[in-house]
């Protein structure tokens, strides 16, 4: 290997966040062809991570490292969110035994690369196309720092909406309850400013719903007078019970004390 290129490989390994995906197409805007990708791996200082990613020889890339990839280097409007984005805050009450899965959310029609496998990051990779949230609402999105590298995940305001709307598709009624009662010092200025911008009538009603039901103190200092909770009843779960103040079906067993 030539000088220039033993330089060229040293600077790339310097400048390559520990335990990332580096994307071909990102990796050719920065001067790195394809054909000096190629040499690089067969002198063994990249490897392959499916096609048009890699990764350096001897690395362990886990699903954030490969979230990095696609915020930072294409680009995308996908994130970390729900449940994911909670646990990843320290809100959930525990870490499921056995395959992880993890909760990406992205606007409708949003395709993710092929390389961005499951099996390939050890995880079940669940991916959320949906509009609960203007595509270009950036509100309710913040940092999660590992190692070397940062990726844009949900607050635990935006993530408890997101985990609602999965209620009870994806996730138990039970567990979004257990999860929202760890959720006392959520910040009210971005619960109002996330309740205006949600366009799921039914997240809004199950939000306040279980937010009140556990007393948080900072419902109090909402304003919802503004906000659009929309007309006629919802029903969360079949043979519940009827709450008539957010006129959503619940489970029965353990809310007795909603009022009929």
């Amino acid at each position: 290997m030539s000088q220039g290129i033993k330089t060229k490989i040293n600077r790339l390994v310097t400048q390559w966040p520990k335990g990332t995906v580096g994307v071909a197409f990102y990796l050719n805007r920065l001067g790195f062809t394809h054909d000096l990708l190629t040499k690089y791996k067969k002198s063994g200082w990249l490897k392959s991570f499916g096609r048009g990613a890699y990764i350096l020889c001897g690395d362990k890339v886990e699903w954030t490292g490969a979230v990095y990839a696609l915020q930072a280097q294409l680009g995308l409007n996908v994130h970390p969110g729900g449940k994911t984005a909670l646990e990843l805050k320290g809100y959930a009450h525990y870490l499921p035994s056995g395959k992880r899965r993890v909760f990406l959310y992205a606007p409708q029609g949003q395709v993710l690369p092929k390389w961005f496998r499951g099996e390939r990051l050890g995880v079940d990779i669940v991916l959320i196309r949906t509009n609960l949230f203007p595509p270009e609402t950036q509100e309710g999105l913040s940092e999660f720092k590992e190692k070397d590298f940062s990726i844009r995940i949900s607050s635990p305001e935006r993530a408890a909406m997101e985990m609602l709307h999965l209620v009870p598709r994806k996730i138990s009624f039970e567990e979004a309850f257990l999860l929202m009662e760890n959720l006392a010092s959520l910040r009210s200025v971005l619960v109002q400013r996330l309740l205006a911008r949600c366009r799921s009538i039914k997240v809004k009603r199950l939000f306040m719903f279980m937010a009140e039901k556990h007393g948080h103190p900072w419902v109090s200092e909402l304003d919802l007078s503004g906000i659009d909770f929309g007309k006629g009843k919802r029903m969360i779960v079949p043979n519940g019970k009827y709450d008539r103040k957010y006129r959503i079906t619940v489970p029965q067993d353990d809310y007795e004390e909603i009022p009929a």
